[in-house]
């Protein structure tokens, strides 16, 4: 199938970019990577009359460490994410999620900002951008302003991001991040969606004792979620067989997975409980090595 018909655009600015949202109301559809966007559109899910393709932009790919924050651009390609210097010594996790999107071919084409505002539940970058505890910026005709990556899901699909607005940055505090860090993931093959996702950043003392910790888990309900039961059962705590079970049954009881065609509401809990416990245990060792590969 082809996509309904429609208007295409390819402004030499982001203020022209921004212009034509703006003209278009809410038939306008940013077209970047189009790994979303093409499909969607070529099954007729999305009928937009007008595609604006914002590839030619200068400023949009870059990435920068300033005042420390990690800054990349939302034109920035997934690929890119995997292989950047900077990513993989200031944001480890990232450059550990990225290999996970789908194909090389894929990620070639992917960029960051589509994969947050598409917002799949179960997708990489948007799990790691929540437990990273990461910024949007996000630009109108009239204003710049930046939303909280935890404030800015709202339903499966749907982000605060409105018609006449463009991502433009992505901005990640580097400042008392973490040592240990882990992404783990479950699908049917290599570059299939994730069944399930885990992403986690813990925090050890001397004593190997937990001080601070970030579950988050994707693929278990309409957004990414980050799990408050595992940070009260870990912090303070040394980690041990035990207290890993602990955390895996109070993930599955705070999830709320969906059923569909790939899994069961109840497998999807059960790889939910297994998952968290191996991002804690991954995440955990890394802590108390000082932040090594493990």
């Amino acid at each position: 199938m082809k996509p309904a018909s429609f208007d295409y655009y390819r402004p030499d600015t982001v203020d022209e970019a921004l212009q034509l949202l703006d003209e278009a109301e809410d038939e306008g559809k940013i077209l970047a990577g189009g790994q979303s966007l093409v499909p969607i559109m070529n099954m007729r899910l999305a009928t937009p009359q007008c595609i604006i393709d914002v590839n030619g932009l200068n400023g949009l790919d870059t990435i920068r460490y300033e005042s420390g924050l990690m800054k990349i651009g939302a034109l920035s390609r997934q690929r890119c994410l995997e292989q950047n210097n900077l990513v993989k010594e200031k944001v480890p996790l990232i450059a550990e999620a990225a290999p996970f999107i789908g194909h090389t071919q894929t990620r070639n084409r992917g960029t960051i900002g589509g994969s947050l505002v598409h917002a799949d539940p179960s997708a990489e970058i948007p799990l790691s951008l929540l437990v990273l505890d990461a910024q949007a910026v996000i630009r109108s005709c009239d204003e710049e302003r930046t939303v909280p990556v935890s404030d800015f899901f709202v339903t499966y699909l749907t982000t605060d991001i409105m018609p006449n607005e463009m991502l433009t940055e992505i901005q990640i505090p580097t400042e008392g991040i973490p040592q240990g860090y882990a992404f783990v993931e479950f699908s049917r093959r290599h570059g299939d969606f994730a069944l399930v996702d885990a992403a986690c950043l813990i925090d050890t003392d001397e004593q190997r004792r937990i001080t601070s910790v970030r579950l988050a888990l994707g693929g278990v309900d309409a957004i990414p979620v980050l799990s408050e039961d595992a940070t009260e059962l870990l912090v303070g705590e040394k980690l041990s067989s035990r207290l890993l079970e602990e955390v895996g049954r109070a993930v599955q009881a705070e999830v709320d997975p969906d059923e569909d065609l790939h899994a069961s509401r109840e497998y999807r809990r059960h790889l939910a409980g297994v998952f968290a416990k191996r991002a804690v245990r991954l995440a955990y060792q890394r802590a108390i090595q000082g932040g090594g590969t493990g």
